[in-house]
Order: C-alpha cells, then structure tokens, then sequence
C-alpha cells in the first residue's frame, strides 16, 4: 500500500550479461549477485544513465538518438538517459519540477499513468524521501490506500501503455506513475528545458533549504532514510544558501534581459546547456557540488515556454491521450487505456537493438508507513491527531504551492 522509493530498495553491481542472465531465469551462477533474488519475487531497475557518460569513448552514439524530428535540431544522445528495468519495475508516482519530457521506447512495453498538475493537492504531495527536481506522490498508484488518502478518488487518470518505436510527451508538472510490463524493458529520454525552470529552480533551491536544516537537526540513530540515493549527502546552509542566491540571481538576469520563448537549434547551443538540461545527476562525495553549477547556468540561449510547445509540428501520428471521464477504473481514479496507436509518434521501419543493464531492487516495508498504520490502529483519535513527526510538518512546510508563494515573495523582494 505504499510507493516503492529508492530508500526501500537494495542495491547490486552487476554486468548486463549477468541482468539479462536472471532475467532470462538462468542458473544462479550465471547471474552473479542477482543469484540472491528470486526473480519470481523481485524487480530489478538501472533506473537512468546517461548516454554521454555510458558511451563517452563512442561519441558517434550520440548520433542514433535524433530529437530534430519534434523540433529540437541538434538534440541527441548527449542530452539523453537510458532507462532498464525487468517486467514490475515502477518508478513511484511523482512530477518533475523541471522542463518537460520526451520519451522513446526501445524495448518492452511500459504502462504509464498521467495526472494532470491541477490533481496535485489529491496525489497527496511529499519531499520525503528529498531529491532536488522530484515531487513524489505518498500514494501507492497501482495499489493506493483510499482510507488514508481519501481525497485520491477525485484524481484523473490519462493511462497508456508505450510500444517500442513510440514517443510520449509528458508536459510540465504532470504527475506520472511508470511500470515496466515486459520482461526487459529499454527506454530513451530527454529532459527539455524551458523558459519557467528559472522560477523553477528558485523554488528548489528554497525546498533544499528547508529540507536539509530541518532533516539534518533530528537524531540520526532514527534511521529515518529521508535523502533518496541520487543525493549522496545532505548539503550544508551556507552551500544552500549559495543555491538560493545563484538561482535567484539567474532568475533576475533572465528576466531582464526579456528570455523569447524560441527553443535552442544549434548543436553548439545543445552543448553549452547541456549541465541546464539535465534533470538531476548523481553527486560524488567530494566533488563540487554540482548544484552550484546547475544554478550559475547563462541563458545566453532561450528556452521555449511551455505553451508553444503545444505548436510544435509533432507530426501526422501525434494524438492527444484523454481521459474517459465515464469510465472509472478500479483504483477509484478515472481511467482509460489508449491503444498503440494513440498519443503517439511511431518511428516507421526502424528496428530497435536489444539493450540491457540493470540495478535492482528489494521490495521491503516502509517502516515509517508502517509506524503511521500502527498508530491508527493501536491509539486513540485524540493521541493519534497530536503524533505530529517532523515529516508532518514538512509536508505542508515545503508544500509546492506554499514554495511556490515563498519564492514569488522572495523574488519581489529581490527585485525592490
């Protein structure tokens, strides 16, 4: 009845030919450190890698992966990730504060369910487990708990399930839930940016703060897992406060010098944002934090507004997935199933290799959530409505339209 986050999972390195071995329900030893996990049991995810770092010695590579097709000339595997996982692989329900996202299956199928950004108050919003750029939903998606997150009834589902040679557009701020449903399944993506990341990125660097100060001052024998795994450590107040600075003086600068919403079409444009496009990267202990330089990114190139990317020629194939508002699904949540061909924009006649890798995952209980059912259980109303944790207070703290508030006061008072 909870999301599977990164914090509940295990973790093994292990060769592609030692995944695609237990995939395949091979002999234990052949299959390396995923000889521990029955593979009837568990699901096994890579999770994203991205193309530049994977085949940083084959640069011709990047070249295969071609954005140019939905308006981004210039845009290929250097601004992409690669995504793995086995058949039950999800990625928990949450929105990305940054850009919008395209993304190209290459193998396998995977189920995607989509929620609009006006759902967010019913998709019971969180920052626990904190990871800069991921709203994370507290709701289970496939599974949810209605008696503890009643209001997820009201929510409307857009589901639909990618084939290999599809491209699916998930526009700014909506939420998305993402199973795998094959045995392997292989994915490309690229993150666009766009013209609000600015606002955006003022936001997050508040969230960082608040965060981080409130978490790092409880007890850490709780053994709360509060920071997702593609943050190492938790960063100090004078690094945070530098993030804070450096996005609000972007932010100032790009507005002063009146940013158009036309998208970047040269490949050497494509370099110089490179750091500005990537989603999140997973930091090295004593490196420099690189959200100092994701923060001190130039908009010497424009980025396209949200809105116009709504007239970019996507071509004949292109058809929008609604929801079927008559149709309600079994998890409360209205829903409706597109076929192959809707939404989507096939890559006629062209064969997609088999690629593999993969990180895995261990299905466990969430021992916080666990905790909350106990006490429902096991106390009084009255006990239970004053057991306040500091992950409570967070949720309404760091709560996106509250964020949303402190930055535009933030960013007023900046300007004065």
């Amino acid at each position: 009845l909870v999301p599977q986050f990164e914090t509940s999972c295990s973790y093994v390195e292990a060769t592609l030919e030692e995944f695609l071995a237990w995939s395949c329900g091979q002999p234990s030893c052949l299959s390396g450190p995923f000889g521990c996990y029955d593979y009837s049991k568990y699901w096994a995810y890579a999770d994203y890698k991205y193309i530049a770092r994977i085949f940083e010695d084959k640069p011709e590579i990047f070249q295969d992966v071609r954005w140019s097709d939905f308006g981004f000339p210039g845009r290929n595997g250097k601004e992409s990730t690669l995504w793995i996982g086995s058949e039950g692989a999800n990625t928990p329900c949450h929105l990305d504060s940054y850009g919008c996202n395209l993304v190209l299956q290459v193998q396998g199928r995977k189920r995607w369910h989509l929620f609009p950004p006006g759902d967010t108050s019913f998709l019971y919003p969180t920052r626990i487990p904190y990871e800069e750029s991921s709203i994370f939903s507290k709701v289970n998606i496939a599974n949810p708990d209605l008696k503890r997150f009643p209001e997820f009834r009201n929510s409307t589902a857009h589901v639909v399930t990618l084939s290999p040679g599809q491209v699916l557009l998930v526009p700014r701020h909506w939420w998305h839930y993402v199973e795998s449903i094959d045995p392997v399944t292989v994915s490309i993506n690229s993150w666009i940016e766009l013209d609000a990341d600015h606002e955006a990125r003022v936001e997050e660097a508040i969230t960082r703060m608040l965060v981080c100060a409130i978490k790092s001052a409880e007890n850490p024998s709780d053994g709360d897992l509060w920071l997702n795994p593609t943050e190492v450590e938790a960063t100090s107040h004078e690094i945070n406060l530098q993030y804070l600075n450096k996005a609000v003086s972007v932010y100032l600068k790009c507005q002063e010098r009146g940013v158009s919403g036309q998208a970047r079409s040269s490949s050497t444009g494509a370099e110089q944002r490179t750091n500005a496009s990537y989603k999140r990267k997973r930091r090295e202990v004593g490196c420099e934090p690189e959200g100092c330089t994701l923060l001190t990114q130039e908009c010497d190139f424009p980025t396209p507004k949200a809105e116009e990317l709504q007239k970019i020629p996507f071509g004949p194939h292109l058809i929008q997935v609604l929801p079927q508002s008559h149709k309600t699904s079994a998890m409360g949540a209205v829903a409706v199933e597109s076929d192959s061909r809707d939404l989507l924009h096939e890559n006629e006649g062209e064969q997609f290799g088999k690629l593999h890798c993969k990180r895995k995952r261990l299905l466990m209980s969430n021992d916080c959530e666990t905790a909350a059912h106990q006490m429902d259980s096991d106390c009084s109303p009255c006990t239970s409505q004053t057991a306040l944790s500091t992950n409570d207070l967070l949720d309404c703290l760091v709560n996106p339209r509250v964020i949303s508030l402190v930055a535009q006061l933030l960013l007023e008072r900046m300007r004065v």
